[in-house]
């Protein structure tokens, strides 16, 4: 009886195409990420050398360079580098001592930026891969004044040293390197440039080369070998090569960690110190932390890191005379540790950040000069979920010793967080910027609910009953703690104040995102500012990234389906936990009509399999022609609920929706051609429903597609031909048993109806609409019973935002070339026009710039006119929309205490009033006429 309730209500509202004012910020939220920060690109800077502020810079994992605020981890300025880079890619980020500007290095491209607000100052295009990139601090005169010069080294073909002027980018000299050898890095001292090279011998070692530049030339004035003919076996054994320091250095170990080479460049000596394991385990690595200043003390920081435990030791260059020598050691701790180099003046200080403290140290004595307890009892740091991976600090001194320091560390979680004097200032969920696939699940307290009621739903009428009996119990004993928060929650609720946990309305989903580095990380969509969980999932080799899709497989259990397991694997939304299949249910709560098919493709034919006890048995074949190659295989979600098989029409009566679950759009494109073909499927039958073809398409622009219901729609960008210009489209269609009302053509008759019938084709309409730019990815609303109107969502990769396009918009059925009938308004269908300009409110980001989304999912709220939101990609953002407005929960522009205040009236008006009416009517009885 709620159906027809809710669709007169429907009928009745105006859509609402936005939020409202009062729900923007608020209802939708948005992580402006920056991905996961890099050691080496990473690093305090005072982009005013007139100023002691700072800001936090970094060059990500995801290709993105930007600056931090380290006072509230808010962005102050990024740049999406490359949105299609490649793994392998070397990436660099520089910054000159005193000036404001900033050096990066990505591909073969270096670019640099005004420090303070991200202002594109230069690029420059080298020649080949850029290998290294460094700032040259050495005065020679020929700089111009304020702006540092750039070295950029490159490999391939045409390896080059190259020495760009720091104000416009213009290559001022460039050094050839014609002998063969592979470039590594490159260096700078008070005086020289080095260029070194890796000479592979040919038993297949390899052996350090080091070329002296002069800095104005560029030409070579000395060249020199290091290491034995046997000694390094791969280049991952080279810990550092120092570069802009006082004396910079090239550190090496052997194989087994077992001896420490170093070499101070410009010297030919090579000074070994055996690795002290401290009475424990040999490590498993070796990370070097040295300053990077040419006005710093020549001291760094070897940090040894085993299974279970890391150490230290601290060395002193003398300038001088290049003589090296160990200073003193820092203690093994149990655990995993990290060391941060930082700066002031001449000195140099190393700080230490362990779960439970940070301390600091100068490079000059062992001597703890600040210690902090790490104080938050709900930092993952500290709960032992999490350990620092590496950390960049700032310090402030005062006499001599160290009043605070700040550390960016990232935790082994994912998640970017600031320590000040060990108090967490915030944190930022940086793993989420490597999201390749992202599913909702219901919280555990919730599935578990959902699986006693269908256990007693299955079970006989006995056992049901004693099931429910018990289960009652179980809730009678959380009573007292419900009538304990009883208040307080009408408190909240009265006042609108805060939330006590509960979830009445469905909007606290977990979230799970499978990272291209793989993990598995869940947020709560309600509250998405803290990560409630991170897991590695798999282990990848380097380079390697996860390929996988993340499902829900039933109330609180997501399924993970990748290229690595065999079979696909099951996890808790709400911990974690891995799950076996037998605890699997085998009943979801949300029911699924369709067939479970497979694709797959083989010598260059796609079949559509299903899944058997025997293994995979092929359904059908969908034959492409010769040339012909699949862009895109869209199905119709699982989670598609249809209120009703038809759309009533003006005059009441009824076009009956051609309404199939096991419906695919299939995308393809021909070898040397323009054209686009457009199939939609029956995926059981393998069937052609529909087929359209488009021309003179760009290949290289997105095309994107999305299905739901019995509609459907993509997109692609056309190339200019002689009568139009270059345009984007949007092409939708919707599939009807028939175009004749109260009419269901060939299924009238039918009692039953089967997938594999050949009889059973739809009608199609469809119609183009022009739009301003291209769309990068599509997807569409979910409402719990599918009452609600749905809204297309579109990702605008050009102007970085969403939007969501109502359903009256984009309908097929609006009239063309007049004006609708009255019935057809009565429908809400308005005159056809090729052109659809996006409104401003159909923006659900409103103002903000959300970066690099790859997709777009959505989920069904407990209310259904609400509509769960979530974009991933490089940034994150969710909402929550109404399309046919928020008929069933009150706003909160209703005054509460006006209603209750009101109520409070009436009732003390009629006690009052009641004695008095009372009185009056016995009165009357006892009153002679």
């Amino acid at each position: 009886m709620l159906l027809p309730i809710y669709a007169a209500v429907i009928l009745l509202l105006r859509p609402a195409l936005a939020v409202f004012a009062d729900e923007a910020w608020t209802v939708d939220y948005h992580h402006a990420l920056l991905g996961l920060p890099k050691q080496s690109t990473t690093f305090f800077h005072r982009p005013d050398p007139s100023s002691r502020a700072s800001l936090i810079y970094t060059l990500s994992e995801q290709g993105v360079v930007g600056a931090v605020n380290p006072r509230d981890g808010g962005v102050v300025w990024r740049h999406l580098l490359n949105s299609s880079r490649d793994a392998t890619q070397s990436s660099f980020l520089r910054a000159g001592d005193a000036q404001d500007a900033i050096v990066s290095g990505l591909g073969g491209q270096v670019t640099a930026f005004s420090a303070a607000d991200g202002r594109v100052d230069w690029q420059h295009d080298v020649p080949d891969a850029l290998v290294d990139l460094e700032i040259l601090e050495l005065e020679d005169g020929r700089g111009t004044p304020g702006a540092k010069d750039t070295l950029c080294m490159s490999a391939g073909q045409h390896p080059t040293v190259q020495r760009l002027d720091g104000a416009t980018g213009v290559v001022k000299w460039e050094h050839k390197i014609e002998s063969g050898d592979t470039p590594y890095q490159v260096s700078a001292s008070t005086t020289e440039v080095f260029a070194i090279l890796l000479h592979k011998t040919v038993l297949g070692y390899i052996k350090i080369k080091v070329i002296t530049l002069d800095p104005v030339t560029g030409r070579k004035t000395d060249e020199y070998t290091l290491s034995s003919e046997n000694e390094l076996a791969t280049a991952e054994t080279i810990l550092a090569v120092g570069a802009n320091s006082a004396s910079p250095i090239i550190a090496w170990t052997d194989s087994a960690y077992k001896t420490l080479r170093i070499n101070v460049i410009g010297k030919k000596a090579i000074v070994d110190f055996p690795i002290n394991t401290l009475g424990g385990r040999p490590p498993q690595r070796v990370t070097l932390h040295a300053p990077y200043l040419t006005t710093s003390l020549a001291h760094f920081l070897v940090h040894y890191q085993s299974l279970d435990s890391d150490w230290a030791e601290v060395y002193h260059i003398d300038v001088k005379t290049g003589r090296v020598e160990k200073a003193y050691d820092l203690p093994k701790i149990e655990g995993r540790s990290s060391f941060s180099t930082s700066t002031n003046g001449a000195n140099v200080y190393f700080t230490r950040v362990t779960k439970d403290q940070v301390f600091t140290v100068a490079s000059t004595s062992h001597g703890i000069l600040g210690r902090w307890n790490v104080d938050s009892p709900t930092s993952s740091l500290t709960d032992g979920t999490a350990r620092p991976v590496h950390a960049v600090s700032e310090v402030s001194v005062k006499g001599e010793s160290v009043s605070a320091v700040r550390s960016a560390v990232l935790l082994s979680s994912g998640e970017w967080l600031l320590l000040r004097n060990g108090s967490p200032q915030w944190t930022r969920p940086e793993i989420l910027a490597g999201t390749v696939s992202a599913a909702f699940a219901l919280p555990s307290e919730v599935s578990d609910l959902v699986n006693e009621l269908q256990e007693e739903a299955h079970s006989n009428p006995v056992s049901a009953y004693v099931h429910r009996v018990t289960r009652h119990i179980g809730d009678i004993q959380k009573l007292p703690s419900l009538l304990t928060a009883l208040p307080q929650r009408f408190v909240h609720g009265f006042l609108g104040t805060g939330s006590d946990g509960s979830d009445t309305f469905g909007f606290n989903n977990i979230i799970v995102s499978a990272t291209s580095d793989g993990h598995l990380v869940a947020v709560d969509a309600g509250r998405p500012s803290d990560i409630l969980w991170s897991s590695a999932a798999v282990i990848l080799s380097s380079g390697q990234v996860w390929k996988v899709r993340v499902e829900s497989a039933a109330p609180g259990i997501v399924r993970v389906i990748d290229d690595i397991s065999p079979m696909p694997t099951f996890f808790n939304a709400s911990t974690g936990a891995a799950i076996g299949d037998d605890e699997v249910a085998s009943d979801s709560a949300v029911p699924n009509t369709a067939v479970e098919v497979d694709f797959t493709l083989k010598d260059g034919q796609l079949y559509g399999t299903t899944a058997s006890q025997s293994g995979h048995n092929d359904l059908w074949q969908f034959g492409l022609q010769k040339g012909e190659t699949i862009l895109s295989l869209t199905p119709r979600p699982v989670n598609d609920p249809v209120a009703s098989i038809g759309k009533v029409l003006g005059d009441r009566k009824v076009l009956y929706k051609y309404l199939n679950p096991n419906l695919a759009l299939l995308a393809t494109t021909y070898a040397g051609q323009s054209r686009v073909s457009i199939y939609v499927l029956n995926t059981v039958s393998g069937a052609i429903l529909y087929s359209n073809s488009h021309r003179n398409i760009d290949l290289a622009a997105p095309i994107a597609a999305t299905l739901s219901e019995n509609w459907f729609a993509y997109s692609y960008t056309a190339e200019s031909t002689s009568t139009a210009p270059k345009g984007h489209q949007l092409v939708v269609g919707e599939l009807f048993e028939s175009l004749t009302s109260n009419d269901r053509g060939l299924l009238d008759a039918a009692t039953n109806v089967s997938s594999l019938a050949s009889s059973t084709q739809p009608l199609t309409l469809t119609q183009t609409y022009h739009i301003p730019e291209s769309i990068s990815k599509m997807s569409v609303t979910q409402t719990r019973q599918g009452i609600t109107s749905r809204q297309l969502l579109a990702v605008l990769a050009e102007s970085n935002a969403i939007v969501g396009i109502p359903r009256g918009v984009i309908d097929p059925r609006r009239p063309v070339n007049r004006e609708p009938t009255k019935d057809e308004q009565a429908e809400g269908l308005f005159r056809y026009t090729p052109v659809i300009d996006f409104d401003p409110k159909w923006y659900l980001n409103h103002r903000r710039e959300v970066l690099g989304v790859k997709d777009v999912i959505t989920s069904p709220a407990i209310l259904e006119s609400t509509s769960l939101v979530y974009a991933y990609g490089l940034d994150v953002f969710g909402t929550r929309l109404n399309p046919s407005f928020n008929f069933d929960m009150l706003g909160k522009d209703f005054n509460k205490f006006q209603m209750l205040a009101t109520v409070a009236a009436l009732a003390v008006a009629t006690f009052v009033v009641a004695p008095l009416v009372q009185r009056k009517q016995i009165n009357q009885r006892w009153q002679f006429t």
